[in-house]
């Protein structure tokens, strides 16, 4: 009986460590993977959604944006995909304000293509999919902070994009006090995601 409880505590204990180094391990892949920027041309820029305030972008959103028409000033790509539907009590959906934002900017309209419906970043690629097979695009640069790279490529993969990876440098999140929670969220919807994939 004490032979089978050290057993069983020797096992939970190796379950445990195996846990941590995974989690561990995640960690590290998505502060390392998002000082990586995979640039070049493509057909169009994909920019993920983040909060509107009003009919005006959040500054999450707003340096997004600004990466994004760079990037096309540039010359990387001639279209630009916003993304994003409606938050609750909004009466503009992200992807409408980030199209007024650069067209302020100097974008013009026609190099813009918007979709209203996503809610989470999953959908995000997955309308900007939908959008890039109506308009024949076929290569895209994915435009997020830094942080939210590793997760959301992995997803572009996933929804069979060919996709590279373009983080803004001006993200909202610089501080220690901003960038280790952006972290721990990141890592629980990353782990969340690659489990889930394992059961669909």
């Amino acid at each position: 009986m004490i032979a089978l409880k050290k057993n069983l505590v020797r096992m939970l204990l190796g379950i445990t460590t195996l846990l941590a180094a995974y989690v561990c391990y995640s960690a590290y892949e998505i502060w390392s993977f998002g000082k990586i920027d995979q640039l070049r041309k493509a057909d169009a820029v994909i920019v993920l959604g983040a909060a509107a305030w009003g009919d005006e972008p959040s500054p999450v959103l707003r340096e997004r944006i600004n990466h994004a028409i760079r990037l096309h000033e540039q010359g990387y790509a001639d279209k630009l995909i916003f993304t994003g539907g409606k938050g609750e009590g909004d009466r503009y959906a992200e992807s409408e304000v980030a199209r007024a934002y650069a067209i302020k900017r100097g974008v013009g309209a026609e190099h813009i293509v918007i979709e209203t419906e996503s809610k989470i970043t999953e959908q995000n690629l997955q309308y900007a999919s939908r959008l890039a097979s109506q308009h024949r695009l076929s290569s895209f640069l994915v435009v997020s902070d830094p942080l939210h790279m590793k997760r959301a490529m992995l997803m572009a993969e996933h929804a069979g994009l060919e996709a590279y990876s373009s983080p803004t440098r001006t993200s909202a999140y610089q501080s220690w006090n901003s960038r280790i929670p952006f972290l721990l969220r990141e890592l629980f919807f990353y782990v969340g995601y690659k489990c889930s994939r394992a059961f669909r």
